[in-house]
């Protein structure tokens, strides 16, 4: 009986510590994780060192402040190096292994969708702060992603954007295509906006594709330049732009280029000989004096050099929401917040933040138009 008495207290003290070690809200503790993913490295470093940057210094302001329900903010940020399933693989490990409440980013679409799947399992939420194409939130056939959430508009709009800046405020009647078709942002997009353009009497004269990481962009711009076509779209990301951009110089290759937001960066101005006179599609703008105050405090935490991109203003907002999710859940609970992400509204650098229960995205959200110049970004036109 003693023996059969000590091997239950043996079992139960397992079975005790075992228990200990499986807590996996970060309210259980002293500290609230929320972790962050994005490219720290690759072709959107200079996205993701900004937007990692931004959410260090906010965690860091509100702790000043003294946190969240008394508690202190941790977060923890990967890189995802640009990558599908570097994404899946720091989702998995911030809610499995850190035990995160919540996710910030990413700034792609295609790595926001891959990520679904583990936060559906793990029940986490994620605000995604720039990624666009609309299967981010809703799948084919109406299929809500009840773990994702963002802040930023979408393809849709964005497309809708392009096609009404070219044809209407341009009054360009034809227009050019260059995309990555190994990309879900690139692809969707581009999609959308030929159907707009279209729909309001445009053609389009010439479409053209490569993949990712391609290097080499002669033929492409070749048949581009026979089109005689006087704009080209360009749902690509800045660096790839840069690089197709100095390729159709070269080629005497002199129509206007127009890019979607991933287009927006202050790496263009290194380019400036072969993108001056550029537009881009962007979320607000860059220059807005009201975003001066948020600006002076990045600088001043990371050196009067340090560029201010446009992911800085999209991961604050993202921060403004989830900080209002988890003040109105009242703990770090992961389902309480997702809750209710949708429950609250936040006044952010980027406009009023209200996110719609039917689809996740943000209510009523507009883009604008601005011309990339030799001194700067200058605005041109504001689109709904």
């Amino acid at each position: 009986m003693r023996k059969i008495t000590a091997i239950l207290l043996a079992v139960l003290m397992v079975l005790s510590l075992a228990a200990c070690g499986s807590k996996t809200e970060s309210g259980d503790s002293d500290t609230i994780k929320i972790g962050w993913v994005g490219s720290l490295t690759g072709e959107q470093a200079a996205f993701g060192t900004c937007e990692s940057q931004t959410l260090k210094l906010l965690v860091k302001q509100q702790n000043e402040a003294g946190g969240i329900l008394g508690k202190q903010i941790e977060v923890i940020c990967y890189d995802t190096k640009g990558d599908a399933q570097e994404a899946v693989n720091a989702a998995k490990r911030l809610v499995a292994q850190d035990k995160v409440c919540s996710i910030i980013g990413p700034n792609a679409s295609g790595q926001a969708i891959a990520m679904q799947a583990v936060l559906n399992e793990y029940k986490v939420p994620d605000i995604a702060t720039v990624a666009t194409n609309e299967k981010v939130t809703v799948q084919e056939g109406g299929v809500l992603q009840p773990y994702n959430f963002r802040i930023c508009f979408i393809d849709p709009q964005q497309g809708n954007i392009a096609a009404s800046f070219i044809h209407d405020y341009l009054k360009m009647n034809e227009a050019a295509v260059l995309m990555n078709i190994s990309d879900d942002y690139s692809q969707g997009l581009t999609k959308i906006f030929e159907k707009s353009f279209t729909d309001k009497g445009g053609k389009i004269v010439a479409e053209e594709a490569f993949t990712g990481g391609d290097t080499e962009f002669t033929a492409q711009l070749t048949k581009i330049k026979e089109s005689g076509a006087k704009i080209i779209f360009m749902p690509n990301s800045y660096q790839e732009i840069i690089n197709i951009a100095k390729q159709a110089r070269a080629l005497g290759i002199d129509a206007t280029i127009l890019g979607g937001d991933a287009f927006a960066s202050d790496v263009l101005f290194d380019a400036i000989d072969v993108l001056d006179g550029s537009y881009v599609i962007n979320h607000l703008s860059l220059n807005d004096p009201e975003l001066e105050g948020f600006r002076q405090q990045y600088k001043d935490e990371y050196g009067q050099d340090a560029a201010v991109e446009m992911n800085a203003y999209m991961v604050y907002d993202s921060f403004l929401l989830w900080k209002a999710a988890v003040e109105k859940a009242g703990s770090a609970d992961s389902q309480a917040i997702t809750d209710a992400m949708t429950q609250v509204e936040v006044q952010g650098l980027t406009g009023n933040i209200k996110i719609s229960a039917e689809d996740h995205n943000p209510i009523g959200k507009s883009g604008c138009v601005e011309q990339v110049t030799k001194d700067g970004y200058l605005f041109i036109t504001k689109i709904s």
